[in-house]
């Protein structure tokens, strides 16, 4: 197969379809049993069978109320055979840059930063000779929100994706790349359009830059004001920024296929993740995610005007002709028959996550998965094949977040592939954003809810098209 162009995209390709849900609103209607809120067989056996349509392992975790489930299934390492476990550590990529952007909230709040500053104010020495005039026209809002219109940095880092080429994913594996440098390649990109003009353009050098501009104010490394005042603060404790290239305590390989030029899927958990700064080098947990995004929704790491600024959203393009409505660090989906949700999604090179919580803070799904760009490229190399993965991640989301599974797959309990656990008496948050396929069984009649290439959170392409044709970055 001739592959004519690689498009980037974050976990899956297409669109996230939903049946309605009449039980569901808006304001998250009650059940009638709060510990019987969650249909813990259905989402044992979606989760299973997205394993079984061709996901090595999966975690995944959901909250209604005070009700909660999780679950693992899969393989941790498809050579020995070890098993997922619902706890597992994951590289969760872009999810990072909701906690940056929490972070600059914070010192917002405090008056060392203003939203409508130029980043100049801050940062002036990365907008050196004709750079500055772009640089006093770029706010930290247009950061948060991509409206700034810098390019990405990622071809610059991974010169080989723009030829179809992952050779630069292996070798720059244990490389160690200063954030400075990563705004120099992304300051040498194309610019997407002019500071401020709406819609945005997705780039993860906005990011870094949030980064640089934290550890300025804050004279701390962003990772140390990070884990002190907003990891710390969110009680969680088993989110971090990696020290080394391997991942601290129990976890899963990471595989990646990139549409099949590795093939067999080659493990990448192993890696040096300064390439992805405050952009998408954090590690996380499920249960950490969906207490961090609980906390966040309901006021309890930045004040409620913050808050009110974080979800002033603008439409941002994750992709050709694509936009999604995009706020500070994080987005909203509006589901139908279920309500409004926020969070947001990463992909790094073998780890994807989702998630999503829904704006009252009572339903929340989390979910991380250990294969990346597993589909295919069609014959004339210019789309991505439907997989049964992407179908398989669409029926799980839709039970996890709606109740409604759309398919038989939700109403057996699974094979024993997976582990899983629940509680109906304690409280823990949980939230994930999710992303698959166009044409999921027994979806007929639903809308179609996420958007392709949704914000081109995975780093490995910062959500761009990649042709063989385009200039390699310098």
């Amino acid at each position: 197969m001739r592959i004519k162009r690689l498009v980037g995209t974050a976990v899956g390709t297409t669109l996230l379809l939903f049946t309605a849900v009449p039980t569901a609103s808006a304001a998250g209607t009650t059940r009638s049993a709060a510990r019987d809120a969650l249909d813990r067989t259905a989402l044992r056996g979606t989760l299973d069978a997205f394993h079984e349509a061709g996901m090595y392992g999966a975690y995944s975790a959901v909250r209604e109320g005070r009700d909660r489930w999780k679950g693992a299934s899969g393989l941790a390492d498809v050579d020995t055979g070890r098993k997922v476990t619902p706890n597992m550590r994951h590289r969760i990529g872009s999810i990072s840059k909701t906690f940056t952007a929490v972070a600059i909230l914070q010192q917002v709040e405090k008056g060392r930063i203003s939203l409508d500053a130029p980043v100049t104010r801050y940062v002036p020495d990365l907008f050196p000779g004709a750079d500055r005039e772009r640089g006093d026209a770029i706010t930290v809002r247009m950061l948060l929100n991509h409206t700034s219109h810098l390019g990405d940095y990622v071809l610059g880092a991974f010169p080989s994706l723009a030829q179809n080429s992952t050779a630069s994913l292996d070798e720059h594996r244990f490389r160690t790349i200063r954030p400075q440098e990563l705004v120099r390649l992304g300051l040498a990109a194309p610019a997407t359009g002019s500071p401020g003009a709406q819609p945005g353009s997705y780039s993860n050098t906005n990011y870094v830059l949030a980064g640089l501009i934290l550890e300025k104010v804050t004279g701390q490394k962003a990772a140390t004001y990070l884990t002190r005042h907003v990891i710390d603060r969110a009680g969680l404790h088993h989110t971090a920024f990696p020290r080394t290239q391997y991942i601290k305590g129990p976890h899963a390989k990471m595989y990646e296929s990139f549409y099949g030029l590795i093939d067999p899927p080659r493990d990448y958990s192993v890696y040096d993740m300064s390439w992805g700064y405050t952009a998408g080098a954090l590690t996380s947990t499920m249960d950490d995610l969906n207490r961090f995004y609980a906390k966040l929704l309901t006021g309890k790491l930045i004040g409620r005007a913050s808050l009110a600024e974080m979800q002033r959203t603008v439409p941002v393009n994750v992709g050709p002709g694509v936009a999604i409505d995009y706020g500070l660090g994080i987005y909203t989906l509006e589901i139908p028959g279920c309500g409004r949700f926020w969070g947001h999604d990463g992909g790094v090179f073998g780890a994807g996550t989702l998630s999503l919580t829904r704006a009252d803070g009572e339903r929340q799904l989390s979910l991380g998965f250990t294969l990346m760009k597993y589909q295919r490229l069609n014959e004339d190399g210019t789309a991505l094949e439907p997989s049964p993965i992407d179908e398989a991640l669409n029926v799980h989301v839709a039970t996890a977040l709606c109740d409604a599974p759309g398919t038989d797959a939700g109403t057996g309990a699974g094979t024993g592939s997976g582990t899983g656990e629940g509680a109906g008496t304690e409280s823990k948050p949980s939230a994930k954003p999710s992303k698959s396929s166009g044409s999921s069984a027994g979806a007929a009649g639903g809308e179609r809810v996420l958007p392709d290439g949704l914000v081109g959170v995975d780093l490995s392409t910062g959500g761009q098209v990649v042709s063989p044709a385009a200039p390699v970055p310098n």
